[in-house]
């Protein structure tokens, strides 16, 4: 996770209540990003993160974007910082 991501949201959303203060830390996602690989050297790269996670694959744009939706959809979360890594941080 992002240390300071750890370190800001739960303050915040104790701070800030009853304004909700949540964060996604995402894990390897594969966005343009990457570009500044070569594609041969970006496919190698994801293939080892792909290796290291539970689910066996990168993320996509689209798994982040469900984190998002869920947190502003989710009323009673507040002060969380969600990881949308694969399962990385439980490896």
């Amino acid at each position: 996770m992002n240390g300071a991501l750890e370190r800001i949201v739960p303050p915040l959303a104790a701070e800030l209540g009853p304004v909700r203060v949540n964060a996604v830390s995402p894990g390897v996602v594969d966005t343009a990003w990457w570009s500044f690989l070569p594609e041969d050297q970006r496919r190698a790269q994801f293939a080892a993160a792909a290796d290291g996670v539970p689910v066996r694959r990168i993320g996509q744009p689209g798994d982040v974007a469900e984190a998002v939706r869920y947190l502003v959809s989710a009323p009673y979360v507040t002060g969380t910082i969600l990881p949308v890594d694969g399962g990385l941080t439980v490896s």
